[in-house]
C-alpha cells in the first residue's frame, strides 16, 4: 500500500501528460471525405459546393442561393462529422425564404487545415467576409455545440456585420465544460482552446437567440444558463424539456425556426455587429 501511495502522484502525472497531449483527439471528431466524391456528395444531398471549386471550398449552399432571399445564415456545425450531415437547417431555413451556407471547418470533409480554435476561428471569420460580399446583407451566424464556440470567436474578431446570432446547445466556456467532465484534472492550465463564449460576446449587440436542450446529456444545462444569463444584448432562449444534445426538434415544419427568425429579424436594436 504504501509504494501504491508513493507512486500515485508519478501515475497522476502520466494521466495528466497524456490528456494534454491528446486533447485534441477529445474535442474534435472530424469525419473525413475523399476530394474526388466531395462534389458528388453534394449534389446527393441538393448542394453545391461554396465557393464552386473542391479545392477551394468553404462549405455548401443550396442551389437557389443566387435568388432573392430574406439572409444568409452561415451555420458552424458540431464537433463530429462534417458539413454534409448538417442538412437539416437547409431544410428548415430555405423554406423561410434564407440563403443557407453549411460551413465547413479545416481537417473536415476534404478541407485541408489543422484543428484547433484559432484556426476554425480565422477560417469562420474569413467565410463571413466572403459571403457578406458576395451575396450581403443580412448575415445571420448559427452555430451547434462546438460551432456556437466558433461564431463567438468569429464574432469577437471579425470587422463584418453581423445581424443576428443563434446558439443551438451552446456553453459559457469550454473550460467549465472541461471541469464537469474532467474534474480530477488541472484543466485551466491544460486546455489549449478556451472557446469562452462569454468573453467573446460580451461586445456584440446584435440579438442571440439561444436553443437549450433540457435533457442535454453533453452539455449541462448550467453551462447553458450562465451563458445566456451573462449576454446583455437582445435575446431569447427555446427550451426543449425532454430534448437531448442531439434530439433537438430539427424538422423543417417546427414552428419554433420560423420565431426564431422573427426574433432576430424583428429585433432593431444594435442590429449589427459592432465595438464600442
Amino acid at each position: 500500500m504504501k509504494k501504491l501511495m508513493l507512486r500515485l502522484p508519478i501515475y497522476y502525472l502520466i494521466v495528466v501528460s497524456g490528456m494534454y497531449f491528446l486533447q485534441d483527439y477529445f474535442i474534435y471528431y472530424p469525419q473525413k471525405t475523399d476530394p474526388q466524391l466531395i462534389e458528388q456528395a453534394a449534389e446527393s444531398r441538393a448542394l453545391r459546393l461554396w465557393p464552386q471549386n473542391v479545392k477551394t471550398y468553404r462549405g455548401f449552399v443550396s442551389p437557389g442561393a443566387s435568388q432573392k432571399s430574406l439572409g444568409t445564415i452561415l451555420v458552424f456545425h458540431g464537433n463530429a462529422g462534417n458539413a454534409l450531415d448538417r442538412t437539416y437547417y437547409a431544410s428548415a431555413l430555405n423554406r423561410l425564404g434564407y440563403r443557407v451556407i453549411l460551413a465547413e471547418y479545416p481537417a473536415y470533409g476534404s478541407r485541408p487545415g489543422k484543428t484547433s480554435e484559432k484556426e476554425f476561428t480565422a477560417d469562420a471569420v474569413q467565410s463571413i467576409r466572403l459571403a457578406s460580399m458576395e451575396f450581403g446583407r443580412p448575415i445571420y451566424l448559427l452555430g451547434e455545440s462546438l460551432g456556437c464556440g466558433v461564431v463567438g470567436g468569429a464574432v469577437a474578431n471579425s470587422n463584418t456585420a453581423v445581424d443576428g446570432v443563434v446558439l443551438i446547445t451552446p456553453w459559457d466556456s469550454l473550460i467549465n465544460l472541461a471541469r464537469d467532465k474532467y474534474w480530477f484534472l488541472p484543466v485551466k492550465w491544460m486546455l489549449k482552446d478556451r472557446y469562452d463564449n462569454v468573453a467573446n460576446l460580451v461586445n456584440y449587440r446584435g440579438p442571440v437567440a439561444v436553443v437549450m436542450a433540457g435533457q442535454d446529456e453533453i452539455i449541462p444545462n448550467l453551462l447553458t444558463r450562465r451563458l445566456y444569463d451573462a449576454l446583455r444584448q437582445p435575446k431569447r432562449l427555446w427550451t426543449f424539456p425532454k430534448a437531448g444534445h442531439n434530439s433537438w426538434p430539427s424538422g423543417p415544419h417546427e414552428s419554433w425556426w420560423g420565431e426564431m427568425m422573427n426574433f432576430l429579424q424583428s429585433t432593431e436594436a444594435g442590429n449589427e455587429f459592432r465595438k464600442p
